[in-house]
């Protein structure tokens, strides 16, 4: 059998301008990174700005298992299949982050025969975008440190700082650290510590932004300390504003690429949906929207994170619709929700699944909650009997949604065909009526509760003293406003990742509440989230190599 980047290195690609015309798109409108890569200009964006939108179908999942779930090999494969029966199709999707790729690797491109492609270029340095977000984060760290090297002129509190430096790699060892030793022109010595790249606000600011003056407005409100007398200093207050924003001048456009069979791709922005934002960007997504009559795009990780993150965050500040939602599902996965010791999936467990589903179940409620049609996607894998699919089908339509099974993992846009065919039936049947779940006006604990009790299905929610210390300060800045964005663990819809299933009667505790006031959202951090993951016992890294004419082997 064929590895992830075999396939992908025996594809045939297109010029990337034969795959931009597919859309419209003229050499004109590109700027080439190469033969198969591209990046959108603004000039052809602000071109397209009244075009009339197309539908937008979200991807997300049930809580991720160690079974895998394939959101992005469905998203991509569904994408193919709508290409494959007339149904113009672009697909808007996430960029992958190398920490990630050498730690824990995910489906950064999808698998199979249903991949985003050139593989290794996507994830690796592709076009760069991740590399100016890591460089225009740390131009804030020196600019802070250099005021207060000079002579602290903003009247900064050392011990209020809050912005961080960023890496796009998983390196525990630089969670804590501390800055300026080694005497006075060195720096002033203060605590410090980094977090992963795409888990920093200049990730969200990337993914939220509207245009390039808009990102340069988020960037200047960016919070990065606070003064002695408790006011928040900004990068505006740095002058970094104009200098930070150059750094992304070429990061903020969309990158285009393709699939194994040429359905165009904009790869852009948002990995983390428990730290960050989670989402691809606003500006990919809009300009699919305008390019083609479906664009299918996705949201980190499951309905109780990515989705419910896209929804209230990203719709809300973008003005976005979404038409219908695909709940993507494995038959093994719901068996370990269900209890099954991975090593026997492979066994038929009818019990284990029919328990499992329940987790399912409570993802199809919250879709329901925003007034959006559904349709679950089941990523099929051998080992899955009939009776599995039978019972899962079963259930799944007691609840009004139709279940379709996917195959594109192993048979690429053929294997998408009844996932397709049952996509386009909801959105000509079933009418979207979406609303956010909750009231931006509501108080910030309310707003919290509201997410916590609606789609985590908790009880009741803890604020430690510290997060309500937090939250009266955010207040009394007049930030109470502001959508939340909860970094929670994404393997429970509780925040004790070991609760697997729908578990009951349990509390979420938030511990602290950050400003992230230029993505435009308070983060809430529930449970022990890190926001610098480590390396596992066997790192991916390990099994990677190039050899001696070039060939890439071990990345998936």
């Amino acid at each position: 059998m064929l590895t992830d980047v075999q396939i992908a290195q025996n594809a045939s690609m297109l010029p990337i301008k034969d795959v931009a015309g597919q859309i419209g798109l003229s050499e004109d409108d590109l700027e080439l990174y190469g033969k198969y890569k591209a990046k959108i200009s603004l000039e052809t964006i602000r071109r397209l700005e009244n075009n009339q939108d197309g539908k937008l179908i979200l991807v997300t999942a049930i809580n991720p298992t160690p079974a895998g779930e394939g959101k992005t090999t469905t998203m991509i494969g569904l994408a193919q299949a709508m290409n494959k029966i007339g149904k113009k199709t672009i697909v808007a999707m996430r960029e992958p982050s190398l920490g990630p790729c050498f730690g824990i690797k995910g489906g950064a491109a999808g698998g199979g025969y249903a991949q985003v492609v050139p593989m290794e270029d996507i994830n690796l340095h592709f076009t760069g975008d991740i590399h100016a977000i890591t460089t225009a984060n740390n131009l804030i760290s020196a600019m802070l440190d250099n005021s207060l090297q000079q002579g602290n002129p903003l009247n900064i509190d050392e011990r209020q700082i809050v912005w961080k430096r960023v890496v796009d790699l998983n390196d525990r060892a630089l969670r804590h650290i501390v800055v300026g030793l080694g005497g006075k022109a060195n720096g002033v010595p203060r605590e410090d510590g980094f977090d992963i790249t795409v888990a920093s606000e200049i990730m969200g600011i990337l993914c939220l932004a509207n245009d390039l003056s808009d990102l340069k407005s988020r960037v200047a409100r960016i919070i990065v300390a606070y003064t002695r007398d408790g006011n928040p200093v900004t990068v505006e207050d740095l002058k970094a504003t104009g200098a930070v924003t150059l750094l992304l001048k070429d990061a903020i456009k969309p990158n285009l690429v393709q699939t194994l069979d040429h359905t165009p791709v904009f790869v852009h922005g948002g990995p983390f949906a428990n730290i960050a934002h989670g989402c691809n960007s606003v500006m990919a997504t809009k300009l699919a929207l305008k390019l083609a009559p479906y664009t299918v795009t996705e949201a980190g990780f499951g309905a109780d994170l990515g989705a419910e993150k896209f929804l209230d965050i990203k719709c809300r500040q973008a003005g976005l619709k979404p038409d219908a939602v695909v709940i993507v599902a494995t038959v093994r996965a719901l068996k370990m929700h269900g209890g099954m010791d991975k090593k026997e999936l492979a066994n038929e467990n009818l019990e284990a699944l029919r328990k499992g589903i329940a987790n399912l179940e409570k993802h199809i409620e919250n879709i329901a909650k925003y007034g959006l049609p559904a349709i679950v996607a089941i990523n099929a894998f051998p080992t899955d009997t009939k009776a599995e699919l039978d019972l899962l089908e079963e259930i799944c339509n007691a609840k009004g949604v139709k279940v379709a099974l996917s195959e594109v993992w192993a048979k690429g846009a053929d294997g998408g065909i009844e996932l397709a065919n049952g996509l386009i039936d909801l959105l000509e049947n079933k009418e979207s009526n979406f609303k956010p779940i909750y009231d931006l006006n509501l108080p910030i604990e309310e707003k919290i509760k509201t997410i916590a009790r609606e789609i985590y299905g908790a009880d009741d929610v803890i604020f430690t003293k510290k997060a309500k210390t937090n939250i009266k300060k955010l207040t009394d800045l007049g930030l109470d406003k502001l959508p939340i964005c909860i970094a929670k663990t994404q393997y429970s819809l509780s925040d004790d990742a070991s609760l697997l299933g729908r578990p009951t009667g349990f509390n979420i505790e938030i511990n602290d509440l950050i400003p992230n006031t230029g993505s435009g959202f308070l983060v809430a951090i529930s449970g022990d989230i890190m926001r610098m993951p480590g390396l596992p016992k066997v790192p991916a890294a390990n099994n990677m190599d190039i050899l001696e004419d070039g060939e890439i082997v071990g990345l998936f």
